[in-house]
């Protein structure tokens, strides 16, 4: 069992250090490995709560390393055998955390209607044993998922909660697979959402969120361990999409360089799908040299990424 964790902890750490796509077939054959020992051993009714559990969390990396790889409908597949092992071990903690993945997995589809209602179903559903660091996380997505439905108060009723609920964290206290959601991430959830909102809000309120936007996912970056390479690449993603919604050509380009330089070094079809999305945001602005720069270089960038 405690192997099993072990082993969690080494893909999770591989995963956010160089994509998805590398690892992806051995933790998909160590869960095969493990959910076989289910079915040779003996053991007792709190030691198989235990594996079950332990099962649950390996099975959300996979899941997780399997939709960073763009393979969406085998990541479906291993989530949802991963949320039945949660149930079975009676782990409605990382059931939430299960969930929050699908959620995200819907969300980068533009199912956003069903990845919302996946955050509910994880906030209500274990309400009781998630910890403080989740129910943050999970509102952050909330205010995230909002406003990419237009909902923009409450989006910023959800953002302002989720901060409020990350004053309450004790990292001692938080499970293994909540480790990722630090200060860095709550910011750069938090700033995605104003970055959306600011898309799609009228004068004076767009740069107003857009100038949240830059704050927040400034921040994050300069909060980011080093192994965190994807999360950087989303940051300077992220900021590079600010600065274009509001005519910053200039600082959407050298967002945009810094963005590349980390996706050369990683192996991830989501960071390759932001790419794109940043790339088609930028042809109103074609005519100018830098955007139609930057278009180039992540068409070429893309392409490349699509040959491995």
């Amino acid at each position: 069992m405690e192997g099993i964790r072990a082993v969690t902890e080494m893909f999770r750490d591989a995963d956010n250090r160089h994509g998805g796509a590398l690892s992806r077939r051995a933790v998909i054959a160590q869960m095969a490995d493990a959910t076989a020992t289910l079915d040779s051993c003996s053991y007792t009714e709190a030691t198989g709560r235990e594996l079950f559990s332990a099962i649950a969390d390996l099975g959300s990396v996979a899941g997780w390393m399997t939709f960073d790889a763009g393979m969406h409908k085998s990541a479906q597949k291993l989530f949802i055998t991963a949320l039945h092992a949660a149930s079975e071990g009676g782990d409605k903690a990382v059931g939430a955390h299960i969930l929050q993945c699908m959620a995200r997995q819907m969300s980068h589809l533009a199912h956003y209607e069903d990845a919302l209602d996946l955050v509910a179903l994880a906030q209500y559903g274990g309400h009781r044993q998630i910890s403080p660091a989740t129910k943050s996380m999970l509102a952050a997505l909330e205010a995230r998922f909002h406003a990419i439905l237009g909902h923009l108060d409450d989006s910023e009723r959800a953002a302002g909660q989720a901060e409020e609920l990350f004053t309450l964290i004790n990292p001692d206290d938080e499970p293994p697979h909540m480790t990722f959601f630090d200060a860095a991430e709550l910011s750069a959830t938090i700033g995605i959402a104003h970055q959306i909102a600011a898309r799609k809000s009228p004068e004076p309120h767009r740069n107003r969120r857009a100038d949240k936007s830059l704050n927040l996912l400034g921040h994050a970056l300069s909060l980011r361990p080093e192994h965190r390479v994807r999360s950087k690449a989303f940051d300077h993603l992220g900021l590079a999409r600010t600065h274009l919604a509001v005519g910053e050509i200039s600082g959407a380009h050298q967002e945009t360089q810094m963005a590349l330089t980390l996706f050369g070094t990683i192996s991830s079809k989501r960071v390759a799908d932001r790419l794109t999305e940043l790339h088609d945001e930028a042809a109103e602005f074609s005519k100018v040299s830098e955007a139609a720069d930057l278009r180039n270089q992540i068409a070429e960038a893309v392409a490349r990424s699509a040959g491995y």
